[in-house]
């Protein structure tokens, strides 16, 4: 496994690996690695292209209220798991090698970005898809592998690239929870030890919801249930909505694509989670 902390070393790399390999796929992460990052490496392995995962804290993503120094970073834990996944590449830029002086263009997405997410993190959307557009710039993969469990970012990600006609292909890969049903996140280490006793009933109530609307064909009474549900646990809810899965509309009775999202903070910790409504 070879890691490129310059774009000259990053191309060298990539015209390599393309040779050998014919195809790259891609991985982008923010590192503190866990099960989730594993799965889209492995999903990438299995392709049979070489598996390229990006490690960049992105500024842009965090707003003046957010704090970027308390994003874990364990590079040495990062680079033995995409090591023992077996990653061929890893890009690890600087924040002047990704946002050099007198940059003047941004991605500003519209559409699936426009709610939720994009409403409680303005401006969260707009550093995520210019940094992701970057990175598809400097690796050129022919793939690239999301989580699930960040749903509005994956469909903000296939937004732009069909709207930007970029050659690539974006992949969802289904979200990794441990046995009592936690996404997992790299920020769930913040949790203390009676959040984390509560932090699975997020999926547990979004589950149910999903079962009730998915029978009754209405969401208003299941979203409610859901959401006294949460507070009465302590949850401090963002939003609990049914969508459109593609678009992220807001929608009020199941249909196909249909998902229920939702964003609940748990002491310092914000949590999110999805599950189809089938």
């Amino acid at each position: 496994m070879h890691v490129a902390r310059t774009l000259p070393e990053l191309v060298d790399h990539c015209t390599r690996l393309r040779e050998r390999r014919a195809a790259l796929a891609l991985v982008p992460t923010m590192g503190a690695l866990h099960a989730g990052h594993r799965a889209l490496v492995d999903a990438a392995v299995r392709t049979g292209a070489a598996a390229v995962t990006s490690i960049f804290v992105n500024p842009l993503q965090f707003a003046p209220t957010e704090d970027l120094s308390r994003y874990p970073r364990d590079e040495a834990g990062d680079l033995a798991t995409l090591d023992a996944c077996g990653c061929d590449l890893v890009w690890m830029p600087d924040v002047a090698t990704m946002y050099p002086p007198g940059g003047a263009t941004a991605v500003d997405p519209a559409g699936p970005a426009e709610r939720w997410e994009g409403t409680h993190r303005p401006g969260h959307f707009r550093g995520m898809a210019t940094v992701v557009a970057k990175l598809f710039g400097q690796v050129r993969p022919d793939v690239a592998f999301f989580g699930e469990k960040d749903w509005q970012q994956l469909q903000v990600v296939t937004r732009m690239v069909a709207d930007l006609h970029l050659p690539l292909r974006i992949a969802g890969v289904p979200t990794v929870r441990e046995a009592d049903g936690l996404a997992l996140s790299s920020r769930n280490r913040f949790l203390s030890e009676a959040e984390r006793r509560l932090a699975p009933n997020l999926y547990k109530a979004l589950a149910q919801a999903a079962r009730a609307i998915a029978s009754r064909g209405k969401s208003a009474e299941p979203l409610q249930a859901a959401h006294a549900a949460l507070s009465a646990d302590g949850f401090g809810i963002d939003y609990l909505a049914l969508v459109d899965g593609p678009t992220l509309e807001p929608i009020a009775a199941a249909r196909p694509d249909a998902r229920l999202i939702a964003a609940a903070r748990l002491g310092t910790v914000r949590l999110l989670d999805n599950v189809p409504v089938d």
